[in-house]
């Protein structure tokens, strides 16, 4: 009986040890699994102050107050205007800055 149990306990052992290298092969060589997300950014602002917006709101407020009253009222009707085109630009501008962009993004487990 001694003869027997031996062999059978080296058979045993070594398919555990060929399970366990098969295995370890398994993991290692296994693929990462990949797939695309699509995700909100805020988009890149390169004029974080404004001046574009505030500027070209300002001379168009100008140009058209100017357009407004005469003698002494036209001077009051142009600087009116400049400040209410900058205030409006600069709003647009922000506005305009404010939106999000989609990109997508690679993600691996």
């Amino acid at each position: 009986m001694r003869n027997r149990v031996l062999p059978m306990l080296m058979l045993g052992l070594t398919a555990s040890c060929l399970s366990v290298a098969a295995f370890a092969q398994k993991s290692s060589t296994r693929q990462p699994h990949c797939y695309d997300v699509e995700v909100q950014k805020p988009k890149e602002v390169k004029d974080q102050h404004k001046i574009a917006g505030t500027a070209l709101g300002a001379v168009a407020g100008g140009l058209l107050g100017n357009q407004v009253g005469g003698g002494s009222g036209k001077k009051i009707a142009t600087a009116a205007g400049a400040v209410g085109g900058a205030v409006a630009g600069r709003k647009i501008q922000e506005n305009q800055q404010n939106k999000t962009e989609t990109v997508v993004e690679r993600r691996c487990d």
